[in-house]
């Protein structure tokens, strides 16, 4: 049986706190392990070891987290292409823009821009902070292994066979 996890230094933490907020200040800038750990001032594997037990999510996968709330407020607020959007968000690329958003929110970027829009006479009175928490994507567990579920289910289905 494991042991819970050991309590970390408040010095540690208020380093790492210190990487994080530099993450949420500029999302779209790119954050290498190498370049957060110089930030808190501590080794690049000890960061992000770190990083993951003090904040449940290693730090790539906090910025895509940030990164897609940044591109689904720009979704949903404003008329930016979604090329412009993608590039404000701190995307290099629009095929992995596209393919990351899906995942996580489980359409794309257009689809979600047109069913936001229809639904959003619908949530007139609701306060912002409860819309912000519903609309908090779910990267509980990596990308990668989201596709690699759906791919399995999808051999899965494709591999029984039809009796006559």
């Amino acid at each position: 049986m494991l042991s819970p996890p050991a309590t970390q230094d408040p010095r540690l933490l208020r380093r790492l706190l210190r990487a994080k907020d530099r993450i949420d200040a500029a999302p779209y800038e790119a954050w290498p392990v190498t370049r957060l750990a110089k930030v808190s001032g501590v080794s690049p594997a000890h960061f992000a070891r770190s990083f993951k037990q003090a904040f449940g999510a290693p730090p790539h996968r906090y910025l895509l987290t940030r990164r897609v709330e940044r591109a689904t407020a720009l979704l949903r607020e404003t008329e930016l292409s979604v090329t412009e959007i993608a590039l404000e968000a701190g995307w290099t690329s629009l095929g992995t823009f596209g393919r990351t958003f899906r995942d996580v929110v489980g359409e794309s970027p257009g689809e979600f821009r047109a069913r936001e829009r229809a639904a959003l006479h619908t949530s007139v009175g609701t306060p912002p902070c409860f819309l912000t928490a519903a609309r908090r994507p779910d990267l509980k567990i990596a990308v990668l292994e989201k596709r690699r579920r759906a791919g399995a289910g999808k051999s899965a289905a494709n591999q029984q066979e039809v009796l006559p």
